[in-house]
């Protein structure tokens, strides 16, 4: 299994904005990221959202995300591997099967909710048509079970 990315948002850009205009908070790509239990990540968007929040972190599998580029022939130019707002872009790591699960990476434990499900705003983020590909493939909400620090890098 590997890290290809982590990223954290200081702010929302899309999430509780229905009706609105995007955000524009960047993500910002990290080496190193604080998984907190039960809170979050430590400078993101969602740290201590609510109580016992379903999408305390967030997984991406990679391979699905070079398929969403070619498949909607997305120009090398355009692809922003931080464009799907997710925290945790990882290789060789089945996401749709941890949920209701409970996983392991490096020495931290999570419980796998439920699909990042795509919204609408995913056809202005990533591409038209991506919020249709992604059903599906949306990716990873996850509970943070103990406190610890994600790094880039093979597990």
């Amino acid at each position: 299994m590997n890290i290809r990315y982590l990223f954290i948002s200081p702010g929302h850009n899309f999430y509780g904005r229905h009706g609105q205009s995007a955000g524009s908070h960047p993500m910002q790509a990290m080496e190193a990221v604080e998984c907190l239990a039960g809170r979050g990540l430590r400078g993101d968007r969602f740290l201590d959202y609510k109580p016992d929040y379903k999408g305390q972190i967030t997984f991406f599998d990679w391979a699905n995300l070079m398929l969403l580029w070619t498949e909607l022939e997305i120009p090398e130019a355009d692809r922003d591997p931080s464009a799907t707002r997710r925290n945790v872009l990882v290789e060789g790591l089945d996401l749709n099967a941890l949920i209701g699960r409970e996983f392991t990476l490096q020495g931290i434990r999570f419980l796998g909710t439920e699909e990042s499900r795509p919204c609408s705003w995913m056809n202005g983020a990533l591409h038209p048509g991506a919020e249709v590909w992604l059903k599906g493939r949306g990716g990873l909400r996850a509970k943070i079970l103990n406190d610890g620090v994600l790094r880039r890098g093979i597990d």
